[in-house]
């Protein structure tokens, strides 16, 4: 039976288990990327590994996240990246160089190889056919250090593409389509591969914008073939060297399919709060816009924002709509300056950002009070903008220069005669702002801030877990309610005693106060807890604070396997009615839970509070309750020399 693109990639890089969906696996991976919100702690954990030089084909460092330093926290921590990156043979991306999923993709990104980032956006990467995984920085840092990336079989859901695209309908359209198919939980334990005629019109950065908000599927990955699309691409970047054609075998099987003719797609957005709450642009009206932010990882490629210079030019944004825009890379931004674009982007009235993340991680340019806000992006969780009376729509870069123009949310198609954009031949190479790693490592010394503190670890797990429900939560909770984001927290990322003061503070202000004050304690929460972000602080800053584990009706994937990473057992409802006999404080006890555990037998939570008890699976693999017993995944590495 001949295999599909994922298994494929996967076969190749398999080390061990067998490739029938839900069993784990473990494959190789090729290169690893980190971000500067993340990064700290990754490489403090890999640190903590004591292997002197990283062992996979390339790892990179980015900064991308945190760029505004208004302290010295974020200023201190580019350097302990950079100087820690020289020292252990890791490639630096300097601040202003790009977003890392953008510039990963121009520069390093190869087609049929793995690669494992710790931000959930690494699939970006699935646009040029790579299998690119999202994790927690810890996954990633042990990956470094030679070791294989745990996961457990995907099935595998074909998106077939036929048709083309019509006129100023976009692939930010397609992906809002397969969002509205699929729902923000509906892609959790698969890979969804994109096949069939319509895959030939779309280019590698409308590939990626598709694959980039696959995360929002709660996907493991998502990815494209390698055709002579991406050749084109790659040979445009002088990487042709990196290219090899990938496709599925004949006669590939998939466990599902979904087929979407681009004919008859229109222009879309994903409305408050929630990225599958999409509707057509015509269908929600012209509503007042606020702000349009035009940019992110998802639509800041060249040829994106040429279409925007496009519409804009010769015109003027509306006087009551404030409107931003960030570059993807260096590499986008110097070429709009130097074709004249930029020009026409500012003399419109754009406010032009560094070529970073910023607005879409609440890092600056929050909306006003009761704002409508048209973004890029690919995020539009209640309180992400940094506003949390806003309400974010996300729409395509057309959507949102019309929004600029007219002040209100404005089908493109009212634009005229659409603008063509075609892809450059080659693109402007200039690696300068990558820096590469020192040829003398034992020389270095690696420099920490006064911010930077110890890493906190777990000890085993106990016989017995007792404690008070300290949060009762709904459905989809994300990891920006769990640990937020923003200008404030985000330079806390190497404090976990200093961050961990904002663990769900957008929901509860007292929790981590609660927390502290009852010696930990277990969080109950809804369907898809941990969506969203691969921040591992959002497990890393409650076991800190002493959560013993998190009963819920289910979980993201990222989440869950950060939770087992900081020795936080993720259970699951055997039935989800007990969830609604849960009150905060209720006093909840968990006996005999590591032979529990070790036997496969399903845990009893006792409510000591109502005097009632029920059942909650633990679903753990034999690895992962080795994991779990020591304490977490940096314990288990060390004392199994892995």
């Amino acid at each position: 039976m001949g295999k599909n693109i994922a298994q494929r990639i996967i076969s190749e890089h398999l080390v061990s288990g067998e490739m029938i969906p839900g069993q784990e696996i473990a494959i190789r991976i090729d290169q690893t990327l980190t971000q500067d919100a993340t990064g700290t702690m990754a490489y403090l954990q890999f640190e903590a590994l004591e292997i002197p030089q990283v062992k996979t084909q390339l790892s990179v460092s980015y900064v991308d996240h945190n760029t505004l330093q208004s302290g010295f926290e974020n200023a201190d921590d580019h350097l302990f990246l950079q100087s820690v990156a020289a020292k252990h043979g890791i490639y630096f991306s300097r601040p202003g160089n790009g977003i890392c999923h953008q510039v990963h993709l121009e520069r390093f990104g190869m087609p049929g190889c793995t690669l494992l980032g710790s931000d959930s956006h690494t699939p970006t990467n699935g646009g040029i056919g790579m299998l690119a995984i999202g994790a927690g920085g810890l996954d990633v840092a042990v990956a470094m250090g030679g070791g294989p990336f745990y996961l457990n079989m995907p099935k595998v859901v074909n998106v077939k593409l036929s048709g083309q695209l019509q006129p100023w309908v976009s692939a930010k359209d397609i992906i809002l389509e397969v969002l509205r198919i699929m729902s923000v939980k509906g892609g959790v334990g698969k890979i969804i591969e994109y096949s069939g005629e319509g895959v030939q019109t779309l280019s590698v950065p409308e590939r990626a914008t598709i694959t980039n908000m696959g995360a929002e599927l709660g996907a493991t990955t998502s990815i494209f073939p390698s055709d002579e699309i991406t050749h084109r691409f790659l040979a445009a970047q002088n990487r042709e060297q990196d290219w090899c054609e990938l496709k599925a075998d004949e006669g590939a099987t998939y466990d599902e399919i979904i087929e979407i003719d681009l004919n008859t797609l229109e222009p879309m957005v994903a409305q408050p709060h929630s990225p599958d709450h999409v509707a057509k642009v015509k269908e929600v009206g012209k509503i007042k816009v606020d702000q349009v932010a035009i940019g992110s990882c998802t639509n800041a490629s060249y040829t994106d924002l040429m279409r925007v210079a496009g519409i804009l030019k010769g015109k003027t944004v509306h006087p009551q709509t404030s409107v931003v825009l960030s570059p993807g890379s260096k590499q986008v931004l110097e070429m709009l300056s130097r074709n004249g674009a930029l020009a026409d982007i500012v003399s419109a009235g754009v406010r032009v950002l560094e070529a970073t993340c910023g607005p879409c991680i609440g890092m600056g340019q929050s909306p006003c009070s009761n704002a409508v806000s048209v973004r890029t992006f690919n995020r539009n969780f209640e309180g992400r903008s940094g506003t949390k009376s806003a309400g974010v729509y996300l729409a395509s870069p057309e959507v949102a220069a019309a929004a600029a123009l007219t002040g209100a949310l404005t089908d493109p198609r009212e634009l005229g005669d659409y603008i063509e954009v075609e892809m450059p031949e080659q693109f402007i190479i200039d690696d300068s702002m990558i820096v590469s790693p020192s040829k003398e490592p034992e020389t270095l010394e690696v420099r920490r801030g006064p911010n930077i503190k110890p890493l906190p670890l777990r000890q085993s797990l106990p016989e017995a877990l007792n404690g008070d429900a300290l949060l009762v939560v709904e459905d989809n909770i994300t990891t920006d309610h769990i640990m937020p984001a923003g200008a404030k927290i985000l330079p806390l990322r190497s404090n976990i005693p200093a961050i961990s003061e904002h663990v769900f503070s957008g929901v509860d202000a007292e929790f981590s106060k609660r927390a502290k004050e009852r010696n930990g304690g277990f969080i109950i929460g809804g369907h898809n807890y941990g969506q969203g972000s691969s921040r591992e602080h959002a497990a890393l800053a409650p076991m800190y604070l002493g959560v013993k584990a998190i009963l819920a009706k289910s979980f993201a994937r990222i989440h869950r396997a950060n939770l087992i990473n900081f020795g936080i057992l993720p259970l699951t409802f055997v039935n989800e009615g007990d969830y609604a006999a849960i009150d905060r404080d209720d006093v909840l006890e968990i006996s005999n839970v590591v032979n529990r555990i070790k036997n496969d037998e399903k845990v009893i939570v006792k409510n000591t509070t109502k005097g009632t008890e029920f059942e909650m699976y633990h679903g753990l693999s034999s690895r992962q309750i080795e994991i779990v017993l020591a304490g977490g995944l940096l314990n288990y590495t060390k004392n199994n020399n892995v």
